[in-house]
Order: C-alpha cells, then sequence, then structure tokens
C-alpha cells in the first residue's frame, strides 16, 4: 500500500492556487489537492495548459510569470474564491545567467520571493473570507538554500533565506484575519530544477553521504507536508517551515 493510500486528507469543495503547478514539485501538490477533492487551479509560464507534457486534466489553468505584477494581480481577479495558495512557483540560474551578477541576482530575488509577496498580498482579502477548519493557509516553498550557503545561486539562496522570515512576519500579521502561513523546505528533490545535476554524482555525492535516508525525494515527497500543513490537522500551527530533506539539515 502506497502513502498516498495510507494517509488520507478530505479538501473537498476548498479552492486551492498552486503556483508553478504545471511540472516537478508544483504538479505532485496540484494533483494530491485534486486527488483529495480540491478545486485547483495552477499557473505557469506558458500561454496554455496544452503546451505542457504533464497531465493537467481537471486543473484550471492561468498563465502567470511570478515577476510581473500586473500579472499576478490579474490572476487574483481571476479568482472567485480561494482557500489555499501554494506558492511553490520558483528558478534558479534564471535563464542560465550567472547569479554573481547584479542584475541576475535582483531578477532571481524578484521571481523567488517579491512574487510570493505580491500573490500572497494580492489574495489576502479573499483568503480572509475563507471558511475552512483551522482558517485559511499560505504555504510557501522554501530550500536548503533558506538555511546553507550554495555557491552557485547566492540570488535564489537569499530568497529562500527571507521566505523563511518572510513566513513568520506573515504569519504573526495575517492570523487576525484567520490565515495561517506556513513552509516547507525541500531537500534533493527530482524535478525539472535539479535535472542538470541528477545524472551528475560528483556534484552530489557528499550530500548523500550526508543524508542519513541517502535518496532523491520526489515531488510525491512533499505534496503530503504541504496538504498537511494546509489541513485541520495543523490548525494550531502557523508561522513553521518544515524541511522535507531525507534528514540533511540534521545529520
Amino acid at each position: 500500500m502506497s502513502a498516498a493510500e495510507r494517509v488520507r486528507f478530505d479538501f473537498s469543495g476548498v479552492h486551492v492556487l498552486v503556483t508553478g503547478g504545471s511540472s516537478g514539485i508544483g504538479h505532485g501538490i496540484a494533483r494530491a489537492f485534486a486527488d483529495a477533492g480540491a478545486r485547483v487551479t495552477i499557473s505557469g509560464r506558458r500561454a496554455a495548459a496544452g503546451d505542457y507534457g504533464n497531465d493537467l486534466s481537471g486543473l484550471e489553468y492561468r498563465q502567470l510569470e511570478v515577476a510581473d505584477a500586473a500579472a499576478i494581480d490579474a490572476v487574483a481577479r481571476s479568482l472567485h474564491a480561494l482557500d489555499v495558495l501554494v506558492n511553490n512557483a520558483g528558478a534558479n540560474l534564471p535563464g542560465g545567467k550567472n547569479e554573481y551578477e547584479p542584475d541576475v541576482f535582483e531578477q532571481s530575488v524578484r521571481i523567488n520571493l517579491f512574487g510570493a509577496y505580491r500573490l500572497s498580498a494580492a489574495c489576502r482579502e479573499m483568503l480572509a473570507q475563507s471558511d475552512l477548519d483551522g482558517g485559511a493557509s499560505i504555504i510557501n516553498l522554501a530550500s536548503m538554500a533558506s538555511y546553507f550557503g550554495i555557491t552557485a545561486v547566492p540570488g535564489y539562496g537569499a530568497a529562500k533565506a527571507a521566505t523563511v522570515q518572510m513566513t513568520k512576519t506573515l504569519a504573526a500579521a495575517w492570523a487576525k484575519d484567520r490565515i495561517r502561513v506556513n513552509a516547507v523546505a525541500p531537500g534533493l528533490i527530482r524535478s525539472n530544477m535539479t535535472a542538470r545535476i541528477q545524472g551528475l554524482p560528483e556534484f552530489t555525492r557528499k550530500d548523500f553521504e550526508r543524508m542519513p535516508l541517502a535518496r532523491w525525494g520526489t515531488p510525491e515527497d512533499i505534496a503530503p507536508a504541504v496538504l498537511f500543513l494546509a489541513s485541520p490537522a495543523a490548525r494550531y500551527i502557523t508561522g513553521q517551515t518544515l524541511p522535507v530533506d531525507g534528514g540533511y539539515s540534521i545529520a
């Protein structure tokens, strides 16, 4: 019996938005919410859902570039209700460019931090109207780069470190609106973002030597943690960042 079959969540009728839900971790989260009965909207950079190779059936689609403030506002206005916002969309080394270049550093922070804040702010009023047991939820995607100096991606790391602090601050500020704000910090997960290093063991050998579970994670390892944090089972949890990293951060 799989983990998904052993642990079940009921999000029937709950409205969920997952940014970057067309592939990788975001797609795993979106599919898990949909399987639990939620009405799920995803965003992606391409013009239409049919432009992706993944099965996006049953998911509503919005085109969104998270560095575009006007596009963020347009997506928020297009929703008629929202109970759970998952700020998953992000990128490192945008366009393959060097994040040590100041303009690229700023671009990375804009993509990975400013977009999540802008969308959260744009959706705040709608989330505050949620009648979800335990309140509405914002789940941010942090990273091991939130805690460790990953030298290849200084802008991405700075943004993900700030995501942890933003999670705490919004949790404290928006509790009065019945909005809980938490984050998940994935470790090494098989996704498009890590595709270039998955076949290069020389880049990951030390990570796996350090990691107690010593394996790649999958989007299916991340999704249950997100669903838990958005569920009534976590109604007394806010402002927290949960590492889902095979034990990397404690070894």
